[in-house]
C-alpha cells in the first residue's frame, strides 16, 4: 500500500473529490446488486447471478422503493458474473417494443439489444467480459464485449393496458426471455468457477464516510485497465493508485495518519457538493445516458445520471425530457396553489417512432402522485384524451380533477406540492435529436 502522506495534501484533496464523483455511478450499482444477486435476505434478492427478476405489474404510489418510475414500459433484470464464462441472452419474436441494455459497472451501456436496433425477430445474443478470448459460437445474433467484470442486464417490455388479459400476456412474453452459461448454450464442459470474493456489506451510510474508498477499491477489481479506456480512467487510477487504491481491495483507510484522513474527508465533501451543484442546475437530462465512447470521459455527468436512476437508456433509444420549472421560472413549479398546462401544438406532438408519454412525480422523492383515476402519465397511447378544436393537444397538470369534462380527459394528477414531469419519447425521431422539436412550457393558468 503506498503511503498517502508522502503526497501532497492538496492533490489529495482533488484527487478524492475526483474518485468520488467518478465512483458515485460504481457504488450505486453496487448498492443494487448487493441487493438483487448477493443478500439473500433482502426483499428485493433473486437468486444469485443469472437470474431474471421480472416486474409484471406497473407502479404505483405505494412502491416507494421505485425512483421516477416509468409505466409504460416494465423492467426485466437480471445480473451476470463474466469471470469465468459469457452468458447468452435468448429473446422470442414479438410484436411490442422491447429493448434490452447491458449496463458496466458504472452504468454506462456496452450495447442494446431490442426492437429499434436488432428488430422483432427471436435471437440469441452473447455477453462477454474483458477477459474472454474465445471464438463465439455459430447461431448467435451477435456479440456486445464489456469493459467490468459484472454487469447489469435491464430490459423494458412495453407494457399495452394493465387489464388481467394484457398483464398476462406481458407476463408470457417476459417468460421467454431466456439466460444461459455459454457452456450450456454451447454443449461444452464447464470451466472452472471464478473464485468467490469476500463481498462487502452494503451500508447507505458508506457514500459519506471514507469507507466509499475502500468499495471503490473492490470494485475496481472487477473493471481493469483495459485499451480504448479513456485518458481520464487511466490517468485519474493512476492518481488513486498513488493513495493506495488500486483494485486489489486493500486499502485500510484505519491506518491513514489524521492529517491525511482529513484530506480525505475533505475531497468526499467537495465530490458531494460537486454533485449537488450539477443536480441544481440540470436543465436536460436527455444527454446522461449512452455508451463508454459517448461518456466515459464525463465523470459528472455520468454521476448525475447515477443519482437520477442508474439504469436510463441513451437518447437515440429514449428521449428524456423534464419540466423542472414553470414558464414562469417557479422552480420546482407547484400544485398547491397553482394549475399548470402542456399544450401541444396541432403539429408539434412529440415525434416518436413508437410512443411517448408525461408521468407526473412528486418532489423531492420522485415517487408516483396517488390520484382518483390511478392515472400516473399521459401519452399518445392514453385512451379517451381530447384533442383541441385545432387539433393539439393539452394537458391539464393539476392537484384537483378539472371541472371541465374535456380538461378531465386530459388531466395529468399532480400532489398538492412541487413536483416535476417528465417526458419520455420512445424511439425519437431525428427532430428530437437533434433540437429541432422542443417541448412546449409547462404554463401556469
Amino acid at each position: 500500500m503506498v503511503n498517502p502522506a508522502l503526497v501532497d495534501p492538496a492533490t489529495i484533496r482533488a484527487t478524492v473529490a475526483e474518485a468520488w464523483i467518478r465512483g458515485h455511478p460504481l457504488l450505486r450499482t453496487y448498492r443494487t446488486l448487493y441487493a438483487q444477486a448477493l443478500d439473500d435476505a433482502d426483499p428485493g434478492y433473486v437468486g444469485g447471478f443469472g437470474v431474471f427478476r421480472h416486474t409484471a405489474r406497473p407502479a404505483t404510489p405505494a412502491d416507494t422503493d421505485a425512483v421516477t418510475p416509468d409505466n409504460d414500459t416494465l423492467p426485466s433484470q437480471a445480473w451476470l458474473d463474466l469471470r469465468a464464462e459469457p452468458w447468452v441472452l435468448s429473446v422470442p419474436a414479438q410484436d411490442r417494443y422491447h429493448v434490452f441494455a447491458v449496463h458496466e459497472l458504472d452504468a454506462l451501456h456496452a450495447g442494446l439489444i431490442g426492437s429499434r436496433t436488432t428488430g422483432q425477430d427471436a435471437g440469441d445474443y452473447l455477453v462477454a467480459g474483458p477477459d474472454w478470448q474465445g471464438e463465439p459460437p455459430p447461431g448467435l445474433k451477435g456479440v456486445i464485449r464489456t469493459a467490468t467484470r459484472l454487469v447489469a442486464l435491464v430490459g423494458h417490455t412495453r407494457l399495452t393496458g394493465t387489464t388481467p388479459a394484457d398483464l398476462a400476456a406481458l407476463r408470457a412474453v417476459q417468460e421467454q426471455y431466456r439466460l444461459r452459461p455459454l457452456h450450456e448454450y454451447a454443449g461444452t464442459p464447464a470451466p472452472a468457477p471464478a473464485p468467490e470474493p469476500v463481498w462487502p456489506v452494503w451500508r447507505d451510510e458508506v457514500p459519506e464516510s471514507v469507507e466509499f474508498l475502500t468499495f471503490l477499491d473492490f470494485l475496481l477489481g472487477f473493471f481493469p485497465l483495459i485499451d480504448g479506456l479513456p485518458p481520464a480512467e487511466t490517468g485519474l487510477r493512476g492518481r488513486l493508485a498513488d493513495l493506495g487504491i488500486d483494485g486489489r481491495g486493500e486499502f485500510e483507510p484505519a491506518v491513514l495518519p489524521l492529517e491525511v484522513r482529513a484530506e480525505f474527508d475533505r475531497g468526499i465533501a467537495d465530490g458531494r457538493a460537486r454533485l449537488t451543484r450539477a443536480l441544481a442546475e440540470l436543465r436536460d437530462s436527455a444527454q446522461l445516458f449512452g455508451t463508454r465512447e459517448q461518456l466515459g470521459a464525463d465523470f459528472l455527468r455520468q454521476a448525475v445520471a447515477a443519482e437520477l436512476g442508474p439504469y436510463g437508456l441513451p437518447a437515440e433509444e429514449v428521449w428524456y425530457g423534464r419540466w423542472a420549472a414553470d414558464s414562469e421560472g417557479r422552480r420546482p413549479p407547484n400544485a398547491s396553489d397553482r394549475d399548470h398546462l402542456i399544450r401541444f401544438a396541432p403539429d408539434a406532438l412529440p415525434p416518436a417512432r413508437f410512443f411517448w408519454s408525461a408521468t407526473v412525480y412528486a418532489l423531492p422523492d420522485h415517487r408516483l402522485v396517488d390520484n382518483t383515476l390511478d392515472r400516473y402519465s399521459v401519452g399518445g397511447h392514453t385512451p379517451g384524451l381530447v384533442r383541441d378544436a385545432d387539433g393539439g393537444l393539452t394537458l391539464y397538470v393539476q392537484h384537483k380533477r378539472p371541472a371541465d369534462a374535456d380538461h378531465s380527459a386530459n388531466w395529468l394528477p399532480a400532489p398538492d406540492g412541487p413536483f416535476a414531469v417528465v417526458l419520455r419519447i420512445h424511439g425519437p425521431e431525428d427532430s428530437v435529436l437533434d433540437g429541432r422539436w422542443q417541448p412546449p412550457p409547462l404554463t401556469p393558468r
